[in-house]
């Protein structure tokens, strides 16, 4: 069975509450559907394999688009053409409806655990008890994630464990929010659940749910939920801080902070180690041409983003099968590496991140001694650069396909830099995403690309224990360093951490690196700061940079300061390799501007082409402190006032700080 290739409708459920409306009455009375749930259904092996794949609810690729590649926009790593209004204070607003606060999913899972749990503990369920046991431990890590996708975005939640009757006050009672870190811990009692009873070696192989995968995803929530309470303690993000709306609303509760914060971090390191002890890193073996980036096709870490069959790397635990027979495939290649014209994807890394990544010989590119070659060609950028950058960033002259040639036999060359062509290729910042990358033209047709779509992936592990076991201990011990210099070996970057260490100028890394902050203050700990460099260049156009810097608290600064998102150096040698026609400057051109003011900067600053009122972060991504957490929609306070009151601010659930309850209104702090 492929992974997701099992298709469900949506239920459309928008929130538990809404649940007893007239328009729901019916709905109620009735069990949840797969694609079809006939009377006595989740009794067989099968039955339960069927129903928890089609709540595989995980980001892959989809869509008209660079998949997951993109999902890093709208963050200090990489740009796209639009912007996100989270960077815009007074534009993100209260909805009407809607929102992350909605149970669909929950519901589904509560569905599945409520019925099958009670007969498979009587033995009821046929099939291979070991299978049987696995797809129940899936019910539990997906709701398990289901809930981490609430904490994420909400914070303070409901602990709902089972499928609600059509009873208003009691699914007015069901809907109070529990505090975060309470979710945070029934989630970990779930993914307990989970690995108890998930195989190593998942039925279907790594298209499904492990118990790899299990420990990974613990890591990942017991990380998240240690470093949430460490950065936002003092602030009303957190359950008993100043000003926390749950305060008189939230009964039986109390906290030790500190308990806490220790209590996840352990959590993170245990369940860290389990993976990154027995899971290898895909080995990096760059060609031998000199140029690490040039041909990449022969090279295991590289091709692990690029393959059809991800199930050869050990290091990948769970990914998405694509099957063009079965009509599943995506559009990644057609926009990263077309064969008509170059891809830019609509998406770009910045010149913060790019001038993050080390030099080979371990050394920040500032730093006397580092050899860096300079920025005037995308060449030098490159040079004796962090094997990461070299690989996952594509530069004019490199190998476009290995199975396609020109009509004399030389070979196809990838191009310079679109500037100015069509909105879905073009290149936002002039330096090009290579991750995910195939040479196989056929990938590069519409409708041809069915390379797997990574979830989860054993490195992670090695850098939730790096973080986890530095922040609960304040050094780092023998694990940490071992996994540490695992994956610097494997980046071709020199092992000597300390060296790198003592190089770091946190105030100069501050210049492109949100991260060196934390509560509006720049780091002091260099170590700290390097753990968080390791993340970021490890974790290249996957999709975490958002998710980490919200959990560090690393946005705060920007209310006060805000960041122009740069590119690279258009103003300067390279210029000569684009026409005039492709140049048009605001000043020159102004809605037809392709490019931004020489006059302004000699990077190009995609934010500062379109300088007109439509264009609200012109003058950099700004922030406001209730953009941590998303806002309840307005009628979700509506529907939970008890008795026959209509005021929202009677609701037994409050709003996340900073946010009124009022449709359409934007952030107050």
């Amino acid at each position: 069975m492929k992974f997701f290739n099992t298709s469900i409708k949506s239920l459309g459920l928008i929130g538990i509450l809404f649940l007893f409306a007239a328009c729901e009455k019916e709905f109620l009375d009735r069990e949840p559907p797969s694609n079809v749930t006939p009377e006595g259904y989740l009794h067989t092996e099968a039955d339960l394999a069927a129903y928890t794949i089609a709540r595989y609810n995980f980001p892959t690729h989809g869509g008209y688009s660079v998949g997951t590649f993109g999902a890093d926009n709208h963050t200090d790593n990489q740009a796209t053409a639009s912007y996100a209004l989270r960077w815009v204070p007074g534009e993100w607003r209260v909805p009407q409806s809607g929102s992350s606060w909605n149970f669909g999913n929950i519901r589904q899972l509560n569905y599945f655990l409520e019925n099958a749990v009670p007969r498979w503990q009587a033995g009821e369920i046929t099939g291979a008890t070991a299978n049987i046991d696995h797809y129940i431990g899936e019910g539990y890590f997906l709701r398990a994630y289901e809930y981490f996708n609430k904490v994420q975005a909400m914070g303070d939640f409901p602990i709902v464990t089972q499928t609600l009757s059509d009873e208003r006050e009691q699914l007015i009672e069901e809907s109070k929010r529990r505090p975060r870190n309470e979710v945070a811990r029934f989630i970990l009692e779930d993914l307990d659940n989970a690995i108890d009873l998930l195989l190593t070696d998942a039925p279907g192989g790594t298209n499904r749910i492990s118990r790899y995968t299990a420990l990974l995803f613990k890591s990942r929530v017991a990380l998240h939920e240690a470093t949430w309470l460490l950065y936002h303690k003092g602030t009303p993000f957190v359950p008993g801080g100043p000003g926390w709306p749950g305060e008189g609303k939230v009964e039986n509760f109390s906290i030790d902070i500190d308990g806490e914060i220790d209590f996840f971090l352990t959590q993170a390191m245990e369940a860290a180690e389990q993976v990154a002890d027995v899971i290898e890193l895909t080995p990096n073996i760059p060609s031998g041409t000199g140029q690490v980036g040039y041909d990449a096709s022969q090279n295991p870490y590289f091709t692990m983003f690029a393959d059809e069959d991800l199930s050869q790397y050990s290091e990948v635990l769970l990914w998405r099968d694509y099957d063009n027979q079965l009509g599943i495939h995506h559009f990644v290649n057609h926009y990263l590496n077309s064969e008509r014209e170059n891809g830019g994807g609509n998406t770009g890394y910045t010149k913060g991140y790019v001038d993050n990544f080390l030099m080979a010989n371990g050394l920040p590119i500032y730093a006397p001694g580092s050899g860096y070659a300079g920025d005037d060609y995308l060449e030098d950028v490159k040079q004796d650069r962090d094997q990461r950058l070299q690989l996952f960033m594509r530069i004019p002259g490199e190998l476009k396909y290995t199975n396609k040639t020109h009509p004399d036999g030389t070979p196809m060359l990838t191009a310079k830099p679109d500037l100015s062509g069509l909105a879905e290729r073009k290149d936002v910042t002039g330096y090009s995403v290579k991750k995910g990358f195939s040479y196989f033209v056929e990938h590069s047709e519409p409708s041809g690309d069915m390379i797997g779509s990574i979830v989860f992936r054993a490195t992670e592990a090695y850098l939730n224990y790096i973080e986890a076991s530095y922040l609960k201990e304040g050094a780092l011990n023998a694990k940490a360093l071992e996994y540490w210099q695992a994956i610097r070996e494997r980046a071709g970057v020199d092992t000597d951490i300390q060296k790198t260490i003592a190089a770091t100028d946190i105030s100069k890394e501050a210049e492109g690196d949100f991260a060196a902050y934390s509560a509006g203050t720049l780091l002091s700990d260099p170590t700290l700061y390097n753990i968080r460099r390791e993340r970021r260049s490890e974790l290249i156009a996957e999709g975490m940079r958002y998710f980490d810097l919200k959990r560090w608290r690393a946005l705060d600064q920007l209310a006060s300061d805000p960041h122009i998102v740069r590119g690279f150096k258009l103003w300067g040698p390279m210029e000569s390799w684009f026409t005039d026609a492709e140049l048009i400057q605001p000043e020159e051109g102004g809605s037809s501007a392709t490019v931004s003011s020489r006059s302004e900067c000699e990077y190009l600053m995609p934010y500062r082409i379109n300088l007109g009122s439509g264009n609200l972060v012109s003058d950099g991504y700004s922030w406001a402190q209730a953009h941590y957490l998303e806002p309840i929609a307005t009628e979700h306070f509506l529907i939970t006032v008890p008795g026959e009151g209509s005021d929202a601010s009677d609701s037994v659930i409050y709003q996340n700080p900073g946010w009124s309850t009022e449709a359409g209104s934007g952030a107050q702090m």
